[in-house]
């Protein structure tokens, strides 16, 4: 049996008790019943989480965050493509039952083949990033923590804003990370990422809070919510001095780096939260690239 949700979402503006109905009533499997199920229920606790509240708030834009989300995440693009499909099925259910008038997952396109080599940031706007002077009030202090442990703990985006008060152990010089598939792990972080965080803390964090903000999370953005990716990718935007870095980018070049400095890939492996060795093995391949480039770059016969 598909389970049955007693939340305000399953009955509210989603319509979920009704497309769980629908579902039912299908010819498909049981098991792919609840995987199209699941899909959107993840959707819709992403899209609260993100301020859309509605159906018809949701816009392709909004779908195209949605997998961009999922990609950052690690998610697996046979996955990606499956959670299109489910959310296109959801849609078109909903203009057919009248709930909209049009999809916004009509114009959806899946997830492209990436072969390329992870980007990595490159020195200069590293030290742009980290050593400039952004200032002393609250928000330059929430911009400095989240820029640390993005760089030196190599988090995903969405482990970031997950993480809470109780997720840092400054004694040890630790972060409990929940990672993808709610899989906990172990990372240390450096000593200026914990003197940034232990500064948003004692500094800043109250200044912001509100009365409606989450007791339990570590970061807040300017509506006193839980920090979320939209308002990390506006961090880096309005920080960087030049060019553009992506959240994801930071992770890539914390991995390479590390391998550049002798770790072993296992443990970078382990530190990234990756389920396979395959997975981390592309950081050497980038390594090997940056390692040739400096070789043309600099030697005579290059």
């Amino acid at each position: 049996m598909l389970p049955t949700k007693s939340d305000g979402r399953a009955t509210g503006a989603w319509r979920l008790k009704d497309y769980r109905t629908t579902l039912r009533a299908s010819d498909r499997a049981e098991e792919t019943q609840r995987a199209y199920l699941g899909d959107i229920e993840a959707f819709v606790a992403w899209a609260n989480d993100n301020e859309v509240t509605r159906p018809n708030e949701v816009s392709v834009r909004t779908l195209r965050d949605y997998l961009l989300f999922m990609t950052e995440r690690g998610d697996q693009r046979t996955s990606i493509i499956r959670r299109r499909a489910s959310l296109r099925g959801y849609f078109t259910w909903m203009v057919q039952r009248g709930y909209l008038v049009e999809s916004p997952a009509e114009r959806l396109s899946a997830p492209k083949a990436n072969h390329r080599l992870p980007k990595i940031v490159v020195r200069e706007q590293l030290d742009s990033l980290l050593d400039d002077d952004w200032g002393d009030d609250a928000w330059a202090a929430l911009d400095r923590a989240v820029c640390e442990v993005l760089y030196g703990a190599g988090l995903r985006v969405s482990e970031l804003c997950g993480l809470n008060l109780s997720s840092v152990d400054f004694r040890q010089g630790l972060l409990r990370v929940l990672g993808k598939g709610r899989k906990e792990r172990i990372v240390p972080l450096h000593r200026r990422g914990l003197e940034a965080v232990q500064l948003w803390i004692d500094d800043a964090r109250q200044e912001v809070v509100r009365d409606d903000s989450p007791p339990l999370a570590l970061f807040y953005n300017r509506r006193g919510h839980r920090l979320g990716p939209r308002d990390v990718r506006r961090i880096l935007d309005h920080r960087v001095a030049r060019g553009h870095i992506h959240p994801h980018a930071l992770r890539h070049t914390y991995a390479t780096h590390l391998l550049e400095g002798g770790a072993d890939l296992r443990v970078v492996q382990e530190l990234l939260g990756h389920e396979s060795l395959t997975t981390t093995q592309i950081y050497t391949h980038v390594s090997k690239s940056r390692l040739q480039k400096v070789h043309h770059d600099t030697h005579p016969r290059g």
